[in-house]
């Protein structure tokens, strides 16, 4: 009877993340200011379009908020497992799941016909709670990257590229060193028109 109760809070929970992870907040915000984000710029709903057609301070607020549907589940669900696992490897490995539904619904929203963003803020959010000091060094190389470049893609793609290194280098379930690299592949993967724009030197700088 525990493992059937376990699996049922299984299921609840990644189907509440997906849920949160689907709220398309980018478009939200850009409806908000009279702007559909799906018509203009890059016409991704993340926030990096949104920065460029709605406004600074949107982007940033849209950064949050896409950052915050990652973090929030699965730090939530972190402390859940903590409290009602009894170390089963459902528990234990909950969490990552978690985290990964989010970023599967930021992507794959069902409000938006299964189209969405490129999960990079959800992302970082799932990993600033599960291993912040790799998700940390990310985000330097990040901050870096667009600060030498003015390139938001390419500072995503290869802070996606440090954490998928950087989680081996940390202790960490094994499930959670392959969702790393999973999503990093999946990160340069979604970006790959941005390549293309990259090679031909045509790529919108952030200014």
């Amino acid at each position: 009877m525990h493992m059937e109760n376990d699996v049922v809070f299984a299921v609840c929970w990644l189907a509440a993340a997906y849920l949160v992870g689907a709220i398309p907040f980018g478009y939200l915000i850009g409806r908000m200011r009279g702007v559909d984000v799906r018509t203009v710029g890059s016409k991704n709903i993340g926030a990096t379009n949104v920065y460029r057609t709605v406004g600074k301070k949107w982007g940033f607020l849209a950064f949050f908020c896409d950052f915050a549907k990652g973090f929030v589940p699965t730090m939530l669900c972190s402390a859940f497992a903590a409290r009602h696992g009894d170390g089963g490897a459902l528990m234990a490995n909950l969490p990552v799941c978690v985290g990964l539904a989010c970023v599967v619904g930021h992507t794959l929203t069902v409000f938006m016909r299964f189209k969405g963003g490129k999960g990079v803020a959800t992302a970082f959010g799932m990993f600033m709670a599960l291993m912040p000091w790799p998700s940390l060094m990310a985000f330097a190389v990040f901050v870096v990257t667009v600060w030498l470049s003015h390139y938001i893609s390419l500072g995503s793609m290869l802070a996606a590229v440090t954490l998928g290194a950087a989680v081996w280098f940390f202790p960490a379930m094994l499930l959670l060193r392959v969702v790393a690299d999973v999503i990093a592949v999946f990160v340069v993967v979604k970006h790959r028109t941005n390549i293309e724009r990259l090679l031909k030197g045509c790529e919108n700088r952030i200014y």
